[in-house]
């Protein structure tokens, strides 16, 4: 997701970490009757293969969830509360090809991982993964959850990951891993980079409120109330306040700002989210409410 969590903390160390791959561009995607402003993107991403990259986070996704599932922590098939987020996932990712026609064809996964942390991700191809945490100490509702899920599904559709490495790394590093990648450097050793080197990625502050617009559109377009936007922030704001949440809200702050800009563009999605209601076989969202809240508690 957005380089959530501390290094020092296993989870995240190794979720940040993204396997670089440089060499041929990609197209950027162009947005389809956006109703938010954000643009078209850095084209910088143009320098990473998007295909390398979504290669390298699916390897690092299953072996991620390889080590949850040693440990106990990755929520079995029959947890309730998984059921649900990939009930909510589905109907977001029917609405991420209107930003990335690439989302097509991406494999998307969901998971929950039992973990004390407020915390989620989605990395580039679709690989999703949420902490308990989040849904517990924040209990989110169904709509609030869907907040959570398009912010990070935004973050993968808009390829900020892809554009940050490029930024990072710099033109001489793609022209010399590209030139490997056609034969005109060291094969072995670009296959040992593809395999080995980790990039810790910070998302800058202009990504996240790109996150932010482009992950309540397509909630809305879901069917998925707006103004959960809203709630979602003042609910991590009480967490922050309380010394709580550390890894979510080192990279995602709450204040003033924010608040501010997630109101002023709800009224710009109302009417999709209204029109989703109103769509044969997309179920009403509930109003956000207590009794909406995913279950803290499961059996494992």
């Amino acid at each position: 997701m957005c380089s959530l969590c501390h290094a020092h903390r296993p989870w995240g160390a190794q979720r940040r970490g993204l396997l670089i791959a440089l060499g041929a561009a990609g197209a950027v995607p162009a947005l389809a009757l956006a109703q938010v402003d954000v643009g078209q993107g850095s084209s910088l991403r143009n320098l990473v293969p998007a295909e390398q990259l979504e290669a390298a986070a699916a390897q690092q996704y299953a072996q991620l969830m390889a080590q949850a599932r040693q440990q106990g922590a990755l929520a079995p098939e029959s947890d309730p509360r998984l059921q649900r987020l990939r009930v909510v996932s589905t109907r977001l990712i029917a609405q991420t090809p209107r930003w990335n026609e690439r989302a097509r064809q991406w494999q998307w996964e969901v998971n929950l991982i039992h973990s004390k942390e407020i915390n989620a991700f989605c990395m580039p191809g679709g690989k999703i993964a949420v902490f308990t945490g989040i849904l517990d100490q924040l209990k989110l509702t169904e709509d609030e959850t869907a907040m959570v899920l398009g912010h990070e599904m935004a973050h993968a559709v808009r390829e900020h990951a892809r554009a940050r490495i490029a930024k990072t790394q710099g033109t001489g590093a793609a022209l010399s891993i590209g030139a490997a990648l056609l034969g005109l450097g060291n094969i072995g050793d670009v296959a040992a980079n593809l395999g080995t080197q980790l990039l810790t990625l910070r998302f800058s502050r202009q990504d996240e409120i790109d996150a932010d617009l482009v992950g309540l559109e397509l909630a809305a377009r879901a069917g998925f109330n707006p103004d959960a936007s809203i709630a979602l922030w003042q609910k991590m704001g009480e967490v922050q306040g309380q010394g709580g949440g550390p890894a979510f809200l080192s990279t995602h702050p709450t204040g003033p700002d924010r608040m501010a800009r997630l109101q002023q563009n709800v009224p710009r999605v109302r009417a999709l989210y209204e029109q989703a209601q109103g769509k044969p076989g997309m179920p009403a969202p509930p109003a956000p409410g207590p009794t909406q809240a995913i279950p803290a508690t499961v059996e494992r």
